[in-house]
């Protein structure tokens, strides 16, 4: 971790400009453990030069050269997994099970997912006489979040390097480990000089910076909303392309016929995976009124079987959440809840029972719940549930659309048709039936506040292309 005081540019790890720095703690403490550079303007213009002088070579390499790069990068992730898990576990908490069951497999299958799009991808189509060619857009300004370091950075580096273009990226200043392990990934790898960059700081100095930068061709942010409108606002003075995939409060339909014994626990797992800290989290159980009852026996007798403690411990299933301002956020909700006049039906304020220091919030569900209510509304990102009464299915789905987010949902039944009924009518990018398995290749991505653009697989990859007619290219 002697990296901490530098970024990587240009095929190097360089001095910042500044002697500044931010501290970042371990969650499960509150103790400083260290800090890393913040990078300024000048440091992003450092890191843009260089990716826009290795994008003339590097956008006219082959696939088959991109590819071999690419599982370079996935080999030396796995060489690391276990440093990689443990870098997540100490700088957001992560269960360190959770961190070598998800959090890293995850991440790298987002690398597998761009060479297996690689391998069958015409970047090249005949249209009569047109040739429509897909070529890539240039520098891509990359900015990321704490709550799943790895796994957000491979979704955007991946297909990024697929497509041929090179990378400024500004990883989360709250958890920083995990980025800089990746960069070194990067440099082992043996990627081009300048091809990834990576410089450490805040949102309003790098992440501005980068937005801004005349000389980066699209930005891509995964963050909160208020930060997706500051990045298109700095953005639009240079007409970039600007992908946003932002906030969620994803609903969970169980229409009356669903296994409720299986989709009610699947369900809070789901909802509090990762304690919650996930932009998709099914945080909105929608559950027929005269269900109301077994679906709450349920929840009650699921949320007792989480362990909550070290996250160090590997039979801990959820470790605390990952920074001070997130845990008050979700301490300030839960009593907002109450207010509210919802019912609160396990945990509730406070640490989890038994904990004395860290940040450890209590898994909580209410009941009750209305959709009018600033719980169901807005984003707790944390391990907070609430379950809605539905008396018809048509209400279901207004409640799962009443919200100004459209990221993901999920509608469990028995009968797949009515499934799929109910699926189609959910305003938001990604629905899942049933409980799937994770798909590295299902477009990810928001309607309404949750975003612009999709990522994962080839649908990320053409984020970063654009579209050229050669009109004649053909003869006739």
């Amino acid at each position: 971790m002697t990296r901490t005081r530098q970024f990587y540019i240009d095929g190097a790890w360089v001095d910042a400009s500044s002697d500044a720095g931010i501290a970042f703690a371990d969650p499960a403490t509150e103790q400083q453990t260290g800090s890393i550079a913040a990078g300024t303007a000048a440091d992003v213009d450092r890191a843009v030069i260089a990716a826009r002088r290795a994008f003339d070579s590097f956008s006219l390499t082959t696939v088959a050269e991109r590819r071999a790069l690419l599982g370079r990068i996935q080999a030396q992730l796995e060489a690391r997994a276990e440093d990689l898990a443990q870098a997540m576990t100490r700088e957001m908490g992560a269960a360190i099970s959770f961190s070598r069951s998800t959090q890293v497999p995850f991440g790298i299958a987002h690398i597998r997912a761009a060479i297996e799009v690689l391998g069958d991808y015409d970047f090249l189509v005949r249209q009569g006489t047109t040739a429509i060619l897909r070529e890539p857009i240039g520098v891509c300004g990359l900015i990321t979040p704490w709550n799943w370091p790895l796994y957000q950075i491979t979704a955007k580096v991946g297909p990024a390097i697929a497509a041929g273009c090179t990378v400024v990226l500004k990883p989360s200043e709250l958890s920083p480990l995990s980025a800089i392990l990746f960069a070194q990934v990067m440099h082992d790898a043996g990627t081009p000089a300048g091809v990834f960059n990576m410089v450490t700081g805040t949102g309003p100095e790098v992440g501005a910076a980068i937005a801004s930068h005349p000389g980066v061709d699209m930005v891509s942010i995964t963050g909160s909303v208020r930060a997706g409108v500051q990045v298109a606002q700095a953005a639009a003075v240079t007409v970039k392309r600007v992908v946003q995939e932002l906030g969620g409060k994803s609903p969970n339909i169980l229409l009356p016929d669903a296994d409720f014994a299986r989709v009610v626990p699947l369900g809070i797992a789901s909802g509090m995976r990762n304690v919650g800290q996930s932009c998709s989290a099914p945080t909105r159980m929608i559950v027929p009124a005269d269900r109301l009852e077994e679906v709450e026996a349920l929840a009650r007798e699921h949320v007792a079987t989480l362990v909550v403690g070290d996250p160090k411990n590997p039979e801990t299933t959820m470790g605390p959440v990952a920074n001070r301002a997130q845990y008050d956020r979700v301490q300030q909700m839960i009593r907002v809840g109450i207010e509210e006049g919802a019912r609160l039906i396990c945990g509730g304020p406070g640490r989890a029972e038994g904990i004395t220091q860290g940040l450890y919030a209590r898994p909580t569900v209410f009941s009750g719940v209305q959709t009018a209510m600033r719980i169901a509304q807005e984003e707790i990102f944390g391990p907070v549930l609430c379950i809605l009464p539905y008396e018809s299915e048509e209400e279901a789905v207004a409640i799962a659309n009443d919200t100004v987010f459209g990221l993901g949902g999920h509608v469990q039944s028995a009968d797949l048709e009515s499934a799929r009924r109910v699926a189609r009518q959910i305003r938001s990018g990604q629905v899942h039936i049933n409980h799937p398995a994770w798909d590295a290749h299902a477009a990810f991505g928001g309607y309404k506040q949750s975003g612009n653009g999709r990522e994962y697989g080839v649908f990320g990859m053409e984020e970063c292309l654009e579209t050229k007619a050669i009109l004649g290219f053909f003869p006739g």
